[in-house]
């Protein structure tokens, strides 16, 4: 009878051992349901979003060539000004820096759904974009060009109006298309997708020359013996917001005042050597 006794007490401990831990245990995972909306654990990872199209300050590659990333689900490697400053952002965060490349008009969406983290892709903080996301503090500054045909009637170009009755365009979605018409009796063209085609386009003679930022300028010379670019002396009329870049982020995302720190840890000395490096690393295709 004591023996009988004693096994039913021992089954009964063990059962209300067996309910105590699965009380223990049901809380943590209750605790995560509803995720972490500014993804600040998220594996430790910082993942930004960008074209992968826009050299110098961002392109794909087929290796790691130079620090180039590996981009997520896709065989290629990101490279250019915005993953070098991506990566001093994610250092300085202490996360592990992961990349995807994603068509321009999907950046923002991306963002807002939680897909990334940040936008890094050479996007000016206008105040149409400050609506629905925030920026940083501004990690690149340059000034409107125009690329153009080498030999064309438009090289010695000296004012935006020497181009009065051009075919003109620029990029979709940017400002630079907007600046297009204080060129007075400009022939706007459809905006294109990607710079690019817009090189194709220009060197085709489809277009005479299309506004961009100067870097691209640069890069296309550099890059394309038959283009070259136009330096105004009397240019645009643009807002910083316009000629300058930032990283855009969720809005109420804290990690804002950090990267700021960050960015206002990198001298503008070497902001230029990385972008002269940028340049001069870019492949010869973009």
């Amino acid at each position: 009878m004591k023996r009988r006794w004693l096994v039913v007490m021992l089954i009964v401990m063990a059962a209300t051992l067996l309910a105590a831990c699965g009380d223990k245990t049901e809380p943590s995972s209750s605790s995560n349901k509803g995720g972490n909306t500014d993804n600040k654990e998220a594996g430790g990872q910082f993942r930004i979003g960008m074209e992968g199209g826009y050299a110098p300050f961002n392109w794909t590659q087929q290796d790691d060539a130079n620090g180039g990333i590996k981009i997520t689900d896709n065989s290629e490697y990101a490279g250019g000004y915005d993953i070098e400053m991506a990566k001093k952002i994610a250092e300085g965060l202490g996360k592990e820096l992961v990349v995807y490349k994603l068509e321009w008009d999907g950046l923002v969406p991306a963002l807002q759904s939680n897909k990334i983290d940040a936008i890094i892709a050479g996007m000016s903080p206008t105040e149409k974009r400050k609506k629905t996301i925030d920026f940083s503090e501004n990690y690149y500054t340059s000034d409107f060009v125009m690329v153009i045909k080498k030999g064309s009637k438009y090289e010695n170009a000296k004012s935006i109006q020497d181009f009065s009755g051009a075919k003109i365009t620029s990029q979709l979605n940017t400002t630079n298309y907007t600046v297009i018409d204080q060129i007075k009796g400009v022939k706007k063209q459809t905006a294109m997708d990607t710079f690019p085609a817009m090189r194709v386009a220009v060197e085709a003679g489809k277009i005479d020359g299309y506004v961009a930022e100067r870097p691209e300028g640069i890069s296309v010379a550099a890059a394309n013996d038959k283009l070259t670019y136009v330096k105004f002396e009397q240019g645009f009329d643009t807002d910083i917001a316009d000629t300058s870049i930032a990283v855009g982020l969720r809005k109420g995302d804290s990690n804002l005042e950090k990267i700021n720190e960050i960015l206002k840890g990198i001298s503008e000395d070497n902001r230029q050597k990385i972008m002269e490096e940028a340049i001069h690393q870019q492949p010869a295709a973009q």
